[in-house]
């Protein structure tokens, strides 16, 4: 079960979805503005967020960057514009997903299903609400913060995701068509991609591929987040 926050003023539509939505076992809550979605998402911890564009106070993408201000919970945007460019800059400015309507109930359980489950939430369970620790590292997949011997890490989103992907793994070697499929949402990718930000993380977090503390791969076979074994500056 999810708890989820409709932001849709068409009241036909809202009862709709909040009728499908409560049969799938979610916890529903709705409203009719963007600023009474960011009075519900201020004072009440939700899952995911489906937000209409059209609303009647302020535009849902203006909306949206002011949710974005508030949380990181996960959005997914279900309205009938269908510009490309739209929704380029949607996505670029926080949205998760994107949805054109109409579309089914099963379509967007579907996509509630698999932002949950980049969030760290998989549908069905109670939300992971505790911090990871992994050694010297603490991960906050709530809120969406991560420190390290307890300096705050300022990470971009995509590390944040590969950061909280791996850290709910701990020792575990990830496969990195995995890693492209649950934190980029690829079927296919260049390893580069991954490469790359994991050379950003690795930074923030003091280390190198040479000399690994944190972050270790494991050549042709994945990347694994596991706590040092030895203490910072020891050789390895």
């Amino acid at each position: 079960m999810a708890r989820v926050l409709v932001v849709e003023d068409d009241q036909f539509v809202r009862s709709a979805l909040i009728r499908h939505l409560s049969e799938a076992s979610h916890a529903v809550r709705s409203v009719g503005t963007a600023l009474e979605a960011l009075r519900e998402v201020a004072q009440v911890g939700f899952d995911v967020v489906i937000l209409d564009l059209g609303l009647p106070d302020l535009d849902g993408a203006e909306a949206l960057k002011m949710i974005r201000g508030v949380t990181q919970v996960p959005v997914i945007i279900a309205t009938a514009r269908d510009d490309e460019a739209e929704i380029v800059r949607l996505l670029n400015d926080g949205a998760d997903d994107y949805l054109v309507k109409p579309f089914s109930v099963e379509h967007l359980s579907a996509r509630i299903t698999a932002v949950l489950r980049r969030a760290g939430t998989a549908a069905g369970e109670r939300p992971v609400s505790e911090a990871i620790t992994v050694g010297g590292l603490t991960v906050d997949p709530l809120r969406r913060t991560a420190s390290l011997d307890g300096r705050p890490l300022d990470l971009t989103r995509r590390e944040f995701d590969l950061l909280a992907f791996l850290a709910h793994r701990p020792g575990v070697v990830v496969p990195r068509r995995e890693l492209l499929a649950e934190v980029w949402q690829q079927a296919y990718g260049d390893d580069q991609t991954i490469d790359v930000h994991l050379s950003w993380l690795r930074r923030k977090l003091g280390e190198t591929a040479a000399a690994p503390r944190y972050l270790r791969t494991l050549r042709g076979v994945g990347v694994k987040l596991e706590a040092p074994t030895e203490p910072p500056g020891a050789a390895e």
